[in-house]
């Protein structure tokens, strides 16, 4: 019951003291997010921890200036790695053949796994955590601050630490717009208008749709914060970076 309590506290938390995480219990966080599901027991992942004050305000630049990453004690990048178990392989004699995009995405989604159960476990300890978009964008700088040799690509980053604000929770869609049975149930306009409903009428929605001179969130979205042109030149940068990391092979 504590853990699905923790679940639905959960608050994105972007200010943060600077107080530092004792070390057993970063230890604990960290054992907790190993137990996550992992395909075929690989632990087709890896987690590099920044610390280092310094490397923290490098790192701070690389996701687009987001001050958190300098305030938090503790900053996760999650990696997608096969470069580990290939070593292992080769050394008992066995001919890995991971080097195309379905062994990317199994460690990518091992990855995700092991960072979603460390969030829970840092909430669960009194710690806020917050998820940082860019390391997708931002994959190749990241490839080289990190040093990460063939086969490692950067899933996903998490900023730890002791909240300094407690915010309102973000709203959700309620269960009726993500959840199917037995079969998918595409959506009629009716269904989108009730599903929506609440998100686009939310004071906050109003807010934003003034500050930007839109006419409705969906335009927020497509317009500003997620556009066309930008997707589409990060998922280049991405794509590059998969293949350059050796995850693109698409011979027997």
């Amino acid at each position: 019951m504590e853990t699905i309590k923790t679940l639905l506290n959960h608050k994105t938390i972007r200010n943060y003291k600077t107080d530092p995480i004792d070390d057993h219990i970063l230890d604990e966080i960290l054992e907790a997010g190993f137990r996550a599901s992992t395909t075929g027991n690989m632990q087709v992942y890896s987690v590099i921890v920044t610390k280092d004050e310094q490397r923290r305000k490098e790192l701070c630049k690389l996701h687009f200036g987001q001050q958190m990453v300098e305030q938090a004690p503790v900053t996760l990048t999650f990696c997608a790695d096969f470069n580990r178990f290939n070593k292992w392989c080769r050394q008992r004699d066995a001919d890995p053949g991971y080097d195309n995009f379905l062994s990317f995405f199994t460690a990518a989604i091992d990855a995700l796994l092991v960072a979603q159960n460390v969030c829970v476990a840092a909430e669960a300890h009194g710690l806020g955590i917050c998820y940082l978009g860019p390391t997708t964008y931002q994959a190749d700088k990241l490839i080289d601050f990190f040093d990460l040799p063939e086969g490692v690509v950067p899933v996903t980053t998490v900023v730890i630490g002791y909240p300094n604000e407690d915010p309102e929770q973000v709203d959700r869609l309620p269960a009726e717009g993500v959840v199917h049975q037995e079969k998918y149930k595409d959506y009629s306009r009716e269904d989108i208008d009730r599903i929506y409903a609440h998100k686009e009428n939310l004071p906050l929605t109003a807010r934003l749709i003034e500050e930007n001179q839109l006419e409705n969130l969906a335009q927020i979205f497509t317009f500003k914060r997620y556009t066309k042109k930008d997707n589409v030149h990060f998922s280049k940068v991405f794509l590059d970076a998969i293949e350059d990391q050796g995850f693109m092979n698409n011979e027997e």
